[in-house]
């Protein structure tokens, strides 16, 4: 099934993948929950944000990571 709350154009954001209609990143998404913001803060901040893109964007993360490409982890201590 093709997931039509998370787009990609190169006109919009540089072609990150967005909410569908907006301009938040899913990586704002990802970057914002792992600083511990909360999905409620989140639906606050952003009124035309729905708990359902949220969760679209937490898949569509994994589904990207599940792919066969590798991305190597730098070491950020060097």
């Amino acid at each position: 099934m093709k997931n039509t709350l998370i787009t990609s154009d190169p006109k919009i954001m540089m072609g990150k993948p967005v909410i569908t209609g907006t301009r938040i990143t899913v990586e704002s998404i990802l970057d914002r929950f792992a600083a511990g913001e909360t999905i409620d803060h989140m639906l606050e901040a952003h009124p035309r944000l729905t708990k359902e893109a949220i969760f679209a964007a937490f898949a569509f993360a994994a589904a990207t990571l599940r792919s066969d490409i590798i991305c190597p982890i730098a070491d950020r201590a060097a």
